[in-house]
């Protein structure tokens, strides 16, 4: 196997909640108390992570890929991104409260528990609770509380706490830090989606499903740190390319379901948003996961298979 091949098989999971749904973010914290800490971040020089723009007569529409979870030294931010901040009158994320763990709560008790079924431990083998146990304890979740969890919980904690422990803070991810600037400078945050519709994404999945993304999780849990490393590099250079290779093209192979659900119907709703916003006026800055923002099944393929002009900055 492959170095390439080799790296994305044991980090997709990891790189997926990286690049991908902020939800994990939000959700490790309420579980299990991600360690948070403040780093100053400088300006990266140009190239850095990449942008387009959408436009017609009265509207400008920008589109950044980010990363939810970094190392405190990455630098990422570039003057051209912090023009086209300065220059934004909304910055839309995926969703305005993924950190927010007194919604996360409710939705966990609604949603991500499995209350009078079969314990989590009767559908794995002996070897998967083996690493579950390996992994709670790493986490500071009790075994004995997985057990009454529905997979695809399981796994959304195994997969963050593998980034976590690889050096990657919620706190330094990017879209914490976009919206911390934004609140600092008044500047409204809203949502393309809600924290519950993240949460029924994975909750709706069938159960056979959620156990494919746990045991995935599981067995990325101890190299998970070679993939995002490569990954991030190649997202703050602008490399969208080497990320389509790296990350899209094995999740497009091996995902199946999950990958449409997750993605490709997501992105979809999120052109029809963006579709809608271009009837209005002004200057949007929508930052949403790098893995939404590559691929032939990108937000900006889709916008142009719409007719809609889509730019590199």
């Amino acid at each position: 196997m492959t170095i390439i091949n080799r790296i994305k098989h044991v980090g997709s999971l990891a790189a997926r909640l990286a690049t991908g749904t902020a939800l994990g973010v939000g959700l490790f914290a309420a579980v299990a108390g991600a360690p948070t800490f403040a780093v100053a971040q400088e300006a990266a020089p140009s190239p850095g992570p990449a942008m387009w723009v959408v436009s017609d007569a009265d509207s400008t529409i920008y589109l950044f890929g980010t990363v939810h979870l970094l190392k405190p030294d990455t630098q990422w931010r570039t003057p051209e991104l912090e023009a086209a901040l300065a220059e934004a009158t909304e910055l839309w994320l995926e969703v305005p409260n993924a950190d927010d763990q007194a919604a996360a709560m409710p939705l966990i008790q609604q949603y991500g528990l499995n209350m009078g079924g079969a314990p989590l431990s009767s559908l794995l083998t002996d070897e998967e609770n083996a690493q579950l146990a390996a992994a709670s304890a790493a986490i500071g979740v009790p075994i004995e509380a997985t057990e009454v969890m529905q997979p695809w919980l399981v796994g959304l904690q195994v997969s963050v706490a593998a980034v976590v422990r690889a050096g990657y803070d919620p706190a330094s991810g990017v879209d914490t830090r976009l919206k911390a600037s934004a609140d600092e400078a008044g500047t409204p945050v809203r949502g393309l989606e809600t924290l519950e519709q993240q949460v029924r994404f994975f909750h709706d999945l069938p159960q056979e499903v959620q156990l494919q993304f746990l045991r995935q999780s599981l067995a990325a849990w101890e190299e998970a740190e070679e993939m995002l490393d490569a990954m991030v590099a190649l997202w703050a250079a602008g490399d969208v390319e080497g990320f389509e290779t790296l990350v899209i093209d094995e999740m497009q192979a091996e995902w199946g379901q999950l990958y449409d659900v997750l993605l490709v119907q997501r992105n979809a709703d999120w052109a029809n948003q963006i579709e809608a916003m271009l009837e209005g006026s002004g200057t949007i800055f929508i930052a949403v996961g790098a893995a939404h923002l590559a691929g032939d099944d990108s937000v900006q393929a889709m916008l142009e298979d719409r007719g809609v002009t889509v730019t590199r900055r």
